[in-house]
């Protein structure tokens, strides 16, 4: 009876049935803007200006959208357990460290103009993302699902991403086709998953400069990649050898890390890392017992914690005199079986430009 007194009087707008409390709470607010107090009414606080009465509206109640960012939206550290429907001004979704297990399709259907979207330290699980999910975000440039539960790369990916972070999950293989079509990717993040082969997933991506593998299963360099590749980074696998001409295949490579893998002498063929190009090379946590050759290019050089007797000046100058020199400014040696006796005289030539070298 008092239900159907009150739709009688106009007070209820909608079906209480089919009504939660975000919902009925979001309703209040909206009674309230619409019949907004001023200080006509002897209210000074709850006056709001007209211009942003469309903004307080439509931003979740879950979530701040503040007046001073009109296109970003704040739904971080609340504990949420699912994605809000995202208005169509916003371009910034921040949602990180909640407790958001699946995505449903629609809720960034409306926000077509996303740019970033923010979803790192979740419980996100791949059965729970569906291939619709971005199929609408056509400028979306940045989406961060690192540390959360995904076994496999979502589906359904817009190809204008310029930066996909995917490490800390558990995803064990990368597919053919996952990233097809991605030309604006430039950056790539799978490190601390349980990849054992990349395969060629990474070898159509024309703009890939940066690719981070750290802390997976691979027990080789994976050869098919991009050609603009600047930055490699493979610590923490179970690399045991090189390819032959790996590095000068690629032009662009500047950065390579191989710490904490199997890699031996015998697996890197001569001659593998002596190449111009290359400015930093870490391999260190190995087993290695040479120094390998590098070129005089080299700037940063970590050999630490390998099993390398000997200081062979010839890995770092073939030609020793006053116009012939390395450029190595950082070289890290301890814990192998080497002590500052061994630096040969010549090494103070060779390397003159040289401002730390740890033994």
């Amino acid at each position: 009876m008092w239900s159907t007194f009150l739709l009688w009087a106009g007070l209820v707008h909608f079906s209480i049935a089919h009504t939660d409390s975000f919902t009925w709470l979001n309703y209040l607010r909206s009674q309230a803007y619409r019949h907004r107090y001023s200080p006509n009414h002897g209210n000074y606080y709850a006056s709001l200006h007209a211009q942003d009465d469309s903004a307080a509206l439509d931003c979740p109640l879950e979530c701040e959208c503040p007046p001073a960012y009109p296109n970003a939206m704040y739904c971080h550290n609340r504990n949420l357990q699912h994605v809000p429907f995202v208005p169509s001004r916003m371009k910034y979704v921040y949602l990180q460290n909640n407790r958001i297990t699946g995505i449903t399709d629609g809720v960034f259907d409306n926000a077509t103009e996303l740019v970033w979207i923010i979803l790192h330290m979740n419980q996100l699980r791949s059965d729970k993302i569906s291939s619709k999910v971005f199929a609408k975000l056509s400028k979306l440039e940045r989406l961060f699902l690192q540390h959360n539960k995904l076994e496999h790369i979502p589906e359904g990916l817009p190809h204008s991403l310029q930066d996909l972070r995917l490490d800390h999950n558990a995803i064990t293989s990368v597919p053919p086709g996952s990233l097809r079509g991605m030309n604006d990717l430039t950056a790539l993040r799978l490190h601390y998953n349980t990849i054992q082969d990349l395969g060629g997933a990474v070898e159509s991506l024309a703009s890939l400069s940066f690719l981070d593998l750290r802390g997976n299963q691979l027990s080789k360099v994976p050869e098919r990649l991009p050609p603009k590749l600047s930055q490699l980074y493979l610590d923490h696998n179970h690399i045991s050898s090189v390819p032959v001409d790996f590095v000068k295949k690629r032009p662009e490579l500047r950065f390579m890390r191989l710490s904490h893998n199997r890699l031996t002498d015998a697996a890197i063929p001569p001659n593998t890392f002596n190449v111009s190009t290359l400015v930093e090379l870490d391999l260190s946590h190995n087993k290695l017992e040479k120094i390998p050759a590098i070129s005089t290019s080299l700037q940063n050089l970590y050999l630490q914690a390998n099993r390398i007797k000997e200081f062979s000046i010839s890995s770092f100058c073939r030609v020793i005199n006053v116009a012939n020199y390395s450029n190595l400014r950082v070289l890290r040696l301890e814990a192998n079986k080497i002590s500052p006796h061994d630096v040969p005289p010549e090494a103070l030539l060779c390397l003159r430009k040289a401002t730390s070298i740890n033994l």
